[in-house]
């Protein structure tokens, strides 16, 4: 064979193992700054934070940006030099596919939780600002946390729903709750008074076997802590951005909508972390890409979950990293920063 042919065969070979590289598939998620959205500003259709049920609320001069990962799909694949590149890029990463999509889940099990998370994100956020606001009530009720897709509550209990009484036995707790269908067997038909999107209803499911126990009756539903208050507060977020990581910037959005004065200063602020609803701030993951976001869209003050600091590792930033473990924290730090007491501030690092 000639030099020609050899080099001729020898750049084929090259262009189709450099062509199966690039749409052979690797078992990687990237990782992108994603979008920053203000949760104090509006849409074309309304606030993104709207206060209702006649709570006087408050206008800032300032932005509160909830930041995002711009993540690969369930549904889409990354190649090999796509992962290379992001992974070497600043502010971004590729992470193994299993640990941000567990095997086993379908795309549909994937995106149903991820809904769900930033259900329970609002009501959290709510609960704990309107507990950090101090004067307005919060009742705590048993509801309804997970319904199986094959058990007699399916299509008939959902997950939210706030129960008042089962049988017409008042349930105030979960523990009463629990008690009452205990003594049920199987085949009976239990009577739910619930109230679901603030308007009270009853519902009967007929209990069925359990599958180790055939003398258990069951219902196919877990409960949980339901909370019942009188402001009706919505979100006006895109339904596409879901999980749990915007609950600390919800939560403190809310609380500068229902108090008086401004407290970002006029500033922009960007954070991120879960939180629950006594107002604790959780880690969450992609805290260099948020970062990274959160500076390319004009953030000065980046709120960051004190259980993250140590996973910015060595990204730099212009902006101020306040450490926070709790909603308090977040609100104590930006009125520091207002009194010009920076030196007050916890930050990372």
């Amino acid at each position: 064979m000639s030099r020609n042919a050899v080099a001729i065969v020898s750049s084929l070979l090259f262009a189709i193992l450099a062509a199966l590289l690039v749409i052979t598939p690797v078992p990687y998620v990237t990782w992108r700054p994603g979008q920053t959205i203000d949760v104090l500003g509006n849409t074309d259709t309304g606030p993104i934070i709207e206060v209702g049920g006649g709570l006087h609320t408050y206008n800032s001069a300032g932005k509160l940006l909830m930041t995002t990962v711009s993540a690969t799909r369930v549904d889409a694949t990354v190649s090999l030099p796509e992962a290379v590149f992001v992974y070497l890029a600043n502010g971004s990463d590729a992470i193994p596919r299993e640990v941000i999509y567990p095997p086993g889940k379908t795309i549909e099990q994937v995106r149903t939780e991820a809904t769900l998370q930033m259900d329970h994100s609002r009501t959290f956020a709510t609960v704990a600002a309107l507990e950090a606001e101090g004067s307005i009530p919060v009742e705590k009720l048993p509801s309804v946390g997970t319904v199986s897709l094959t058990g007699p509550a399916a299509d008939r209990l959902l997950p939210g729903d706030l129960i008042h009484s089962v049988d017409g036995q008042d349930v105030a707790t979960i523990e009463a709750l629990e008690a009452v269908i205990a003594r049920a067997s199987v085949g009976d038909t239990l009577t739910f008074t619930l109230t679901r999107d603030g308007r009270q209803r009853s519902v009967a499911v007929t209990t069925t076997a359990s599958n180790s126990d055939a003398r258990r009756a069951v219902l196919g539903a877990t409960w949980a802590v339901g909370y019942r208050f009188a402001p009706k507060i919505t979100f006006g977020i895109d339904q596409s951005v879901t999980g749990p990581s915007a609950g600390l910037v919800f939560a403190l959005g809310i609380y500068d909508r229902i108090t008086e004065g401004d407290l970002l200063g006029g500033r922009t602020v960007a954070g991120t972390g879960t939180i629950d609803a006594i107002g604790r701030v959780g880690s969450i993951g992609g805290i260099r890409e948020k970062i990274t976001g959160a500076e390319r869209d004009g953030a000065t003050i980046f709120l960051v979950p004190e259980r993250n600091c140590l996973d910015i590792g060595d990204l730099t930033t212009d902006m101020t990293l306040v450490k926070v473990a709790t909603l308090k924290d977040a609100v104590a730090a930006l009125q520091l920063i207002n009194e010009g007491n920076t030196a007050e501030v916890p930050t990372c690092g």
